[in-house]
């Protein structure tokens, strides 16, 4: 959960430090598959970054974790709060800058850790897998706007295998002449996927747009059968 004060009172050396700790720990992980000469004191220093990550994590220190996850597109990233989820990012997305927003608008006290995410990691891999139709996970909405709010409140509910308009969403969010303003909040949906954006479609049947492209969203509609569905 985010604590404002923390932040506010966060100086530029804590949160170099901060960063610091976090390329520390990411590069310990990628070095532990380095040559013969080094790969023990590199996994050692991996091994050590991780008992600091799960110890911050027990702590509770860090406001946000994240970590990566598998998928048909590729390695996509996970990020959550003491609330719940609050960011997933296609393989695209840049992963410095994601961190780097997220600090700005929720905490700098960052922290890349796969534990508390385990659950999110679960349930999208049973999903991709076919195995999941609804998603039981706690989502934290801060990086999103009242209205857009109540318009991934309205796509959240679309059941698998079912689609929507843009102006049927716009309508069941409150503004029914919105369905631009909707369109721009399902196309900066910070939880793509477990917030099922791609399950809007324009009036006539087309794909509409979608942030993680046209072939994501004709993949995830297929795999739920909602493009048979409409045929």
């Amino acid at each position: 959960m985010t604590r404002s004060t923390d932040r506010e009172k966060a100086s530029p050396q804590t949160r170099q430090v901060e960063r610091a700790l976090r390329r520390a720990a990411r590069g310990a992980q990628r070095g532990a598959a380095g040559d013969n000469g080094e790969r023990g004191s590199k996994r050692a220093a991996a091994d050590a970054a991780d008992r600091l990550a799960r110890r911050i994590a027990e702590e509770g220190l860090a406001d946000v974790s994240y970590t990566a996850a598998d998928s048909p597109f590729g390695r996509l990233l996970v990020a959550a709060t003491g609330r719940g989820l609050v960011r997933i990012a296609f393989p695209e997305e840049d992963e410095d800058a994601m961190l780097e927003s997220l600090s700005r608008r929720i905490s700098p006290r960052i922290l890349q850790a796969r534990e508390p995410l385990d659950p999110v990691l679960r349930e999208l891999d049973e999903y991709f897998g076919g195995r999941r139709r609804r998603f039981d996970l706690e989502l934290d909405w801060q990086l999103v706007g009242p209205f857009g709010r109540r318009v991934l409140r309205v796509t959240s509910e679309i059941p698998y295998g079912g689609v929507m308009s843009y102006a049927e969403v716009a309508t069941d969010a409150g503004s029914p002449r919105g369905f631009r303003a909707a369109g721009n909040a399902l196309g900066s949906n910070p939880m793509p996927i477990v917030v099922p954006c791609h399950r809007v479609l324009h009036s006539g049947g087309g794909l509409g747009g979608y942030g993680g492209g046209l072939d994501r969203k004709r993949w995830l509609l297929e795999l739920e059968g909602a493009l048979a569905a409409r045929r």
